[in-house]
């Protein structure tokens, strides 16, 4: 299966993972699963990081490409269709680091692990807990 992490997810497995289930633990230690980072995840750290806007982020967005990348994650790239996908999102919210990453996971397709309910209602792939 082809995961899309969502950027808490994406964190949460390399500094916190007593944060994940033991289900998504499983998923994503199964190495029939290729996991996704999304670039507007390294972007969303990246800002996040430098404004000191979310303490709870361990580490900067160069950081982050290294941490996802030796744990075996893949850097999906943001595409034009990825981009143009966002206005057939409709939800109500209205982050546009969510959107991206739904739009993405649709288009690709991937499944979306997140732990946001509202993000994971949006499509019966998208995995929660």
């Amino acid at each position: 299966m082809n995961l899309l992490l969502d950027t808490h997810v994406a964190i949460w497995a390399i500094s916190s993972p007593e944060m994940l289930s033991s289900k998504i633990k499983a998923i994503l230690r199964d190495p029939a699963n290729q996991t996704y980072v999304s670039t507007a995840s390294i972007w969303e750290i990246s800002i996040k990081f430098m404004v000191g806007r979310d303490k709870a982020m361990p580490f900067s967005g160069y950081e982050a490409i290294r941490h996802f990348t030796n744990a075996g994650s893949r850097i999906l790239d943001i595409t034009a269709e990825h981009a143009a996908a966002t206005e057939k999102v409709v939800t109500a919210h209205a982050d546009p680091f969510d959107r991206l990453l739904i739009a993405q996971a649709i288009t690709e397709p991937l499944a979306l692990v997140t732990r946001d309910r509202n993000v994971a209602a949006y499509s019966p792939t998208f995995i929660t807990w």
